[in-house]
């Protein structure tokens, strides 16, 4: 699933996310398992032990859509 945010595209699988931003040519990527969700915030927070990234998506729609699809609690 592909989500369009105003940072760039939310490209979702049941198992990992990837975040293309589009004012940087960058690509966050996590696992499922790595990922903690932030609703008060709307941030999504992955932490893979050497590699922490964050990003604030812009609303508690696209938070729920992405609980959904990776099987996550808000």
């Amino acid at each position: 699933m592909v989500l369009d945010f105003t940072q760039g595209k939310l490209i979702l699988s049941p198992f990992e996310l990837q975040i293309k931003l589009t004012a940087l040519p960058v690509t966050l990527y996590a696992m499922a398992e790595d990922i903690k969700l932030i609703s008060d915030a709307l941030m999504i927070v992955a932490d893979a032990g050497a590699v922490r990234w964050h990003c604030k998506l812009d609303s508690l729609t696209q938070m729920e859509v992405v609980a959904t699809e990776l099987g996550l609690d808000l």
